[in-house]
């Protein structure tokens, strides 16, 4: 019975746990790339939604190769959500995409 008094809420506020668990409103994933995506073809694909911040293609460690995925930053979270709105489901160099705003996550506890 001791240990319900350790139990509390993980948000205090749920709007900012939320917004907490997404990073940010203007960083998208994108997942599904075909493992020929560079940066510049995603750069491509995603610059008429808005100004661009960053965009990275992850590539494993080893082999250099794409991992099928990265990620879309933009300087405005309008952008961001046309971007999304617009491109999730797409196609890009012969494969569906999926877009989800990024957040904080990974295997080893990285920042996303």
């Amino acid at each position: 019975m001791h240990c319900l008094n350790r139990i509390r809420p993980v948000f205090t506020y749920p709007l900012h746990g939320w917004l907490t668990y997404r990073q940010s409103c203007t960083q998208l994933f994108v997942g599904g790339l075909s493992y020929d995506t560079n940066e510049s073809i995603l750069k491509d694909a995603f610059q008429e939604y808005g100004e661009i911040i960053e965009v990275k293609v992850i590539c494993d460690r080893v082999s250099g190769k794409s991992r099928g995925y990265g990620f879309v930053n933009y300087s405005s979270e309008e952008a961001a959500s046309k971007a999304l709105k617009e491109m999730d489901g797409q196609l890009l160099d012969g494969r569906n995409i999926r877009i989800h705003y990024a957040h904080r996550g990974g295997r080893k506890g990285n920042q996303v």
